[in-house]
């Protein structure tokens, strides 16, 4: 900005001079140097009354600007880490325009696949790192970052918690995500917290401690392998099912609410007809007090604030989407 605007008034300045003031090129580029410098020097010839008023608008503006544009350029020549400075200040302002982002604490094994599936669903997310080799690995990726302890306030209010609606705490260390469980409460009444825990004695104190849920990754893991032995048939086919991200949807979840503005009165499931529509089948339903029914009834009355899950072939959901404009 510094730059455009230095050019800006050159480029004035020399046009100005030469439309106005009749001067040839180099004349004008003279004048407009020694105008905007205010180094003294005379003028090539006389200036008519035209060309004083011109001048003085040209030192006037010129006087803001070029002292700007120095204090930029200097600023940038003497900082030691300018190139890191100038990044990390493009990624703040970046940040500091998200809206109901996540907040991913850690970009480990698990943090790194948090972000990929957010990513696959166009989602804002911030991550907060401690390790700066990791930052710098990542901002050619354009993830947004910020180099920090989670376990710090400061840093979470880098990373916008007051205006994220979900924070994911993905550390290694019990006691920390313990940490930042409490600390983001606090922020964030509001918030959405979802924690990792490495030990299920650490279960029951995250919960107290604030976090919405819970995930113990060696139990899932183990749990899915000995799925693979017990029914491996079953659990292939739901490693198959693609729940987002990319164009082979298997499953979705609608809000009733979006139905309600596209379909008009709706009373129950059986008045979506999605079978016949697009292919569809009902498989779930969440109803607005939180409570999930698998299979439900036809007759299942859809009332605001309740959800509809749905499975389907990839092209099916597409029609799906297309029809009651969910993308």
């Amino acid at each position: 900005m510094a730059l455009t605007l230095l050019v800006m008034v050159l480029l004035i300045g020399i046009l100005g001079f030469k439309l106005i003031s009749g001067y040839s090129w180099v004349d004008a580029v003279y004048m407009t140097v020694i105008t905007i410098t205010t180094v003294g020097f005379g003028e090539v010839k006389p200036l008519d009354d035209i060309s004083k008023m011109f001048t003085v608008f040209l030192i006037l503006s010129s006087v803001v600007i070029v002292g700007y544009a120095l204090s930029i350029i200097t600023e940038y020549i003497l900082s030691a880490n300018n190139l890191d400075d100038l990044k990390r200040k493009k990624m703040q302002k970046k940040i500091d325009g998200f809206e109901n982002h996540t907040i991913i604490c850690g970009y480990g094994r698990n943090g790194k696949q948090a972000a990929k599936k957010l990513m696959s669903y166009n989602r804002p997310f911030v991550i907060i790192e401690r390790d700066k080799e990791v930052l710098e690995k990542s901002q050619s990726e354009m993830v947004p970052m910020v180099l920090g302890n989670a376990n710090e306030d400061e840093v979470l209010m880098l990373a916008g918690l007051e205006r994220a609606s979900t924070l994911i705490s993905a550390l290694p260390s019990d006691a920390d995500n313990l940490f930042v469980v409490l600390s983001a409460r606090q922020l964030n009444k509001d918030a959405c917290i979802i924690s990792r825990a490495s030990e299920e004695t650490s279960y029951q104190k995250l919960k107290l401690a604030g976090a919405n849920n819970v995930i113990l990754p060696d139990r899932i893991g183990g749990d899915h392998m000995a799925s693979l032995v017990v029914v491996p048939d079953l659990i292939e086919f739901i490693d198959n099912l693609s729940i987002g991200g990319n164009e082979n949807v298997n499953i979705e979840e609608i809000d009733v609410d979006k139905l309600y503005n596209t379909s008009g009165k709706l009373k129950t499931i059986k008045d979506l007809d999605l079978r016949n529509k697009t292919g569809c089948t009902v498989i779930g339903f969440k109803g607005n007090d939180g409570e999930y029914i698998v299979n439900p009834e036809a007759e299942i009355k859809l009332v605001p604030h309740s959800k509809v899950i749905v499975l389907g072939r990839p092209e099916q959901i597409q029609e799906l989407n297309s029809i009651y404009d969910l993308d």
